[in-house]
């Protein structure tokens, strides 16, 4: 399988912004096991601004745009520093990708972005992408990342998309307001019910909340690639998704012909 792989930054990071090492060596250790039984696997990574406060000692609140971009500089290469540390241990090699939107608007720029993936894929290489947040400007800006890995995965005609967040699915409401909230496991169809019960981020430190997750899944899905929405604290959970058990929430795309 052609698997894409989001990963939040809640899963990635504390709040304090520095790296929570326990989940991404564990992730690390997961994705290179996958790997090693055959599939393709490429990552599209959120924790670059998170990590970047961290790194630098800032607050989490009240930054210009200036000073985020500058925390994304900064964290980018703490990040990549950090997968390449624990891919390597299971001897796995990395490739860093920074896009923008005119990555997939441009015709040239698509076609590029394109044949390099094509090409590290090749030479079985792990790429991990991430939004170019230090140049991206609001035309140029994706905005978040569950809607880049939903746009990865159409282009690189992904198999399954996992979107690995902080919480367990899609619910009937917001589980931390709602005590009877209950969980959905499969969608078939956005409907505007599914919509209307997409609330706001959940996490403090990330940029995408469940609505961002539903456009992600109407983009995956309209292509035939199907995506699935679980909880990242245990990436062991990427295991039983492979191999069909019933895990957080399913988003079925029409088959490809």
């Amino acid at each position: 399988m052609r698997l894409v792989i989001k990963i939040g930054t809640s899963t990635l990071s504390h709040p304090t912004g520095h790296p929570n090492i326990r989940h991404i060596e564990n992730f690390c250790k997961v994705v290179s096991d996958i790997k090693n039984s055959g599939n393709e696997v490429i990552i599209v990574s959120s924790g670059a601004v998170s990590m970047g406060r961290g790194k630098a000692g800032v607050e989490n609140s009240g930054n210009s745009l200036a000073m985020k971009q500058a925390l994304a500089a900064i964290g980018q290469s703490e990040l990549m520093y950090t997968y390449d540390k624990y891919f390597g241990e299971y001897n796995h090699t990395v490739a860093q990708l920074l896009l923008t939107a005119s990555s997939f608007i441009d015709a040239q720029q698509y076609e590029n972005f394109i044949s390099t993936m094509n090409k590290l894929l090749e030479l079985n290489v792990i790429p991990i992408i991430n939004e170019n947040d230090t140049v991206a400007t609001q035309e140029l800006k994706i905005g978040d990342n569950d809607t880049l890995s939903a746009r990865v995965a159409v282009s690189v005609s992904a198999d399954l998309l996992i979107l690995l967040t902080d919480i367990d699915g899609l619910f009937t409401a917001d589980p931390n307001k709602d005590p009877n909230a209950t969980l959905l496991t499969q969608v078939n169809e956005i409907t505007p019910e599914i919509e209307a019960i997409a609330g706001g981020a959940s996490s403090k430190v990330g940029t995408g909340g469940m609505a961002t997750k539903i456009e992600a899944a109407k983009i995956a899905m309209e292509d035939g690639c199907d995506m699935v929405i679980a909880n990242g604290k245990n990436p062991a959970v990427l295991y039983d998704i492979l191999e069909g058990k019933q895990v957080g929430t399913k988003f079925t795309g029409e088959k490809r012909n």
